[in-house]
């Protein structure tokens, strides 16, 4: 058996993609993050205080053996990728938060605002009242 992780792994750095996004603050950014997730595939984490959107679709050069092919001329992502910040290790990830659902999003922007109302503190009566999260 070979010491390399790729011999053992099912390609799971090609499976998906993840791109920074906005932190949400406000019930219309929350609901703009709900309209990524009302598609397929797609699914919310933080990791590091940062936001990410996971878009689970695999490369269209993964073989079926697992491995690229088109490794030689892999693009410089791929290139610059290496077995220290492989997701194969151990399955793990040390997310802050990872929403799968909507209704997970949808409770945790709840919370997050209401806490954000209750902050803004009792003296202040002008202040405009959070807007509810729509359901889809």
């Amino acid at each position: 058996m070979t010491d390399l992780l790729c011999d053992h792994c099912s390609g799971l750095c090609c499976r998906y993609f993840a791109l920074p996004i906005d932190e949400p603050t406000t019930a219309g950014e929350f609901d703009d993050v709900r309209w990524f997730m009302l598609h397929k595939a797609i699914s919310v984490f933080v990791e590091d205080g940062q936001w990410y959107i996971n878009i689970a679709s695999p490369c269209r050069h993964l073989g079926p053996d697992h491995r690229c092919t088109i490794y030689e001329k892999r693009p410089r992502i791929c290139r610059g990728y290496n077995t220290d910040n492989c997701d194969y290790h151990d399955g793990r990830y040390e997310y802050e938060h990872h929403f799968t659902t909507v209704e997970s999003l949808e409770a945790f922007g709840r919370d997050y605002l209401r806490q954000k109302y209750r902050k803004s503190g009792p003296n202040n009566r002008h202040r405009p009242r959070p807007r509810r999260l729509r359901k889809p």
